[in-house]
């Protein structure tokens, strides 16, 4: 669970600051991300529900006051900013944001929130952290499952994530993406995902011969059981558990030449009558390989995906940003830009405005929050917490799934291709690139 102290020190010292000075007015910060990651034309958008939580259950303990108070930096802070502000601290703000599973763009808001300058300032890292990993693993769940074309595909990350924290978060943002199963057991607990598993070439290695090992497997897990294939030989393994009389429902491949390896598997599959036998493949599998697989013909039924999916290895960090767009001074709203070169923003609030046309996406308008979107476009960002409370119940995994899919098939397919993939249109309102202007 996430606390408080989930966040940068320098949050902390800003909202000391903000407070002593003070600036507590409301301001409005989004979160987006600056440039998609080579080889990406398209984001899922995946962590709001975990963030919801945390902001409204964030408090500051009487302990972690106290360590705070001993930290050199705030030796010269009012007691009372301890004692006081951060005792009665509760998240009062607004959020508006794509709803999870909903396709997203470079520069386009995921996140906005409105809440006093120090409750927004603090919650920048979790909201970065969560969002930013979780669409980054959601997004290439989504390009692994487009891969697959149907075929199943299984998380199967969890051993080689960044901690279990991680590993936790990328199940989650791994179903979002269209993924069927893990095989984190605590993740098909908490949220009610699949979980699926097969054995381990130990389990093979244990026993005197593999026929053992499977038969005493089959005995145990019947129609449940996967077999695994390939701790000595592969063709050698097939055949023998064609001829043992155990009506295996998956066996699995892991290494060796997977296009040939099922083809010649198959044929001793269904010469014994196993035509319903499915094939499963793993082995630091990811969407290139995949698409090689399918596109080649190989008769696999379905792909475990791990280390490429749980660490998004091919584009590890998502370059996902929270900036300060707006502020209240004297009553009035005042945007605020940031002019550095290569990370220039627009002020004030905006929407994201998107246009269909025959069931598929044909563009994207960013727009101040004050502006009228374009005839029959819809827009994205949706309040979903005011006054630090939600605006309804929380969104179950398979919604957040469906909308996934639903936004892959509207996708353009020139914008999918995973090699060269064309750019979305994404294109910013006159009356935004104005107010920039005059900032």
């Amino acid at each position: 669970m996430l606390t408080a102290f989930h966040t940068d020190l320098y949050e902390l010292t800003m909202m000391a600051g903000y407070w002593s000075a003070g600036l507590t007015q409301p301001a409005t910060f989004e979160l987006f991300v600056r440039r998609l990651p080579e080889e990406r034309s398209y984001l899922i958008a995946a962590g709001l529900e975990p963030v919801l939580e945390f902001l409204e259950q964030v408090r500051f303990t009487a302990d972690e006051r106290d360590w705070l108070k001993r930290l050199p930096q705030f030796a010269h802070v009012p007691a009372d900013f301890f004692d006081g502000y951060l005792a009665n601290f509760t998240f009062t703000g607004d959020v508006w944001a794509f709803e999870e599973g909903t396709a997203a763009f470079a520069n386009e808001p995921i996140v906005r929130v409105t809440a006093s300058l120090p409750e927004a300032q603090l919650v920048e890292t979790a909201l970065l952290a969560t969002i930013g990993f979780q669409t980054s693993v959601a997004t290439k769940a989504a390009r692994v499952v487009s891969a697959a074309q149907g075929r199943s595909v299984i998380e199967f990350g969890a051993r080689r994530a960044h901690g279990l924290g991680a590993a936790d978060q990328a199940t989650r943002a791994a179903f979002i993406g269209g993924c069927d199963g893990t095989s984190l057991v605590e993740a098909g607990r908490r949220y009610g995902i699949p979980t699926s598993g097969t054995m381990a070439h130990s389990w093979v290695e244990a026993f005197p011969g593999e026929s053992q090992a499977f038969e005493a497997f089959g005995r145990l897990f019947g129609d449940s059981a996967v077999y695994l294939l390939d701790t000595y030989d592969t063709l050698r393994a097939a055949a023998g558990l064609a001829k043992s009389g155990l009506r295996p429902s998956v066996v699995r491949l892991d290494s060796g030449d997977l296009p040939s390896l099922s083809r010649q598997v198959r044929q001793i599959l269904d010469a014994h009558g196993l035509e319903k036998t499915k094939i499963f493949a793993t082995g630091d599998l990811d969407e290139h390989r995949i698409s090689a697989l399918v596109s080649g013909g190989a008769p696999i039924d379905g792909f475990g995906v791990g280390t490429a999916l749980t660490t998004v290895s091919d584009a590890p960090a998502l370059g996902v940003v929270y900036k300060l767009v707006e502020i209240e001074r004297q009553g009035q709203r005042v945007g605020v830009v940031k002019h550095s070169p290569e990370k220039q923003t627009w002020p004030l609030r905006k929407q994201v405005w998107r246009t269909e046309s025959r069931g598929r996406f044909v563009g994207d308008l960013i727009a101040a929050d004050d502006e009228a979107g374009p005839p029959d476009a819809q827009p994205l960002l949706r309040r979903v917490m005011v006054d630090g409370r939600r605006t309804s119940p929380p969104v179950s995994l398979a919604v957040s799934r469906s909308r996934c899919r639903v936004s892959i098939e509207r996708l353009p397919n020139a914008v999918k291709s995973l090699d060269a993939p064309d750019q979305y249109n994404v294109t910013t309102s006159a009356t935004l690139e104005s107010r920039r202007s005059k900032a």
